[in-house]
């Protein structure tokens, strides 16, 4: 029997017009079997810290720094994994000349490449796929999202499962949020800019020092761990 893992995904600055340069779509990866233990594990680290509230990138607050190292320390000692797909220069994606159709095309696209890797995500498990809740398109979304993979793998697919869930009532979603906000945060350079907030500073530098690599610039394909795909749009292209 293949091994099943769950995948609790989230994005930030994915909107085609939202005037931000670079866009993240990311996943928090854990097996199935693991998902009850690992979700107490992470409540427990928040209420010693007396912080039962949900974790948002946007929110951080720096009297709350200790609660984001301790995540960041439970995430590289346990079994969860992480992948993203970092965009920049978002505003040179030239839909028609990339034969895309449209925004919604580049972003089914863009999800494809985040979820199937032939180094972390293959045929030889099967994945349960969750996604943020962000408007009341979400439902169509996800119904798309499920009919382009299914076609990618003329339905042997091994995404078995697709499932719209709310990041406060998850807390592997909010560690996506957590983490794709950094990484956009870097990528979009307000990191050390002049208004830039001391404590996602902070966090990006304890991040950058576990996870080995800085976090606007990419992994190697393999990276297992902590994986982050650099897909750079240049305008030539």
């Amino acid at each position: 029997m293949k091994e099943v893992f769950n995948l609790y995904v989230d994005e930030s600055c994915h909107l085609e017009h939202d005037g931000f340069s670079a866009m993240t779509i990311g996943y928090t990866k854990i097996p199935n079997n693991s998902y009850t233990e690992i979700k107490s594990e992470i409540k427990q680290i928040k209420l010693k810290y007396k912080s039962p509230t949900e974790l948002k990138w946007n929110k951080l607050s720096y009297s709350r720094i200790g609660l984001y190292k301790d995540l960041i320390d439970y995430f590289f000692e346990s079994d969860i994994k992480f992948r993203c797909v970092l965009i920049k220069n978002k505003h040179n994606i030239n839909n028609n000349k990339f034969n895309l159709g449209d925004h919604n095309a580049f972003y089914y696209k863009v999800v494809y490449l985040l979820l199937y890797n032939r180094y972390v995500n293959n045929k030889d498990s099967d994945y349960r796929v969750f996604l943020d809740i962000k408007d009341t398109n979400g439902r169509v979304r996800l119904n798309t999202l499920e009919e382009v993979i299914k076609n990618k793998f003329s339905n042997r697919s091994p995404f078995i499962h697709f499932q719209n869930i709310r990041s406060h009532e998850n807390e592997l979603i909010q560690l996506t949020d957590f983490f794709i906000g950094a990484i956009a945060y870097k990528a979009r350079g307000l990191y050390k800019g002049v208004n830039s907030s001391k404590v996602k500073n902070e966090i990006i530098e304890y991040l950058e020092t576990k996870s080995g690599y800085f976090i606007d610039e990419g992994t190697e394909p393999w990276e297992d761990k902590f994986n982050i795909f650099d897909f750079q749009i240049s305008s030539s292209r």
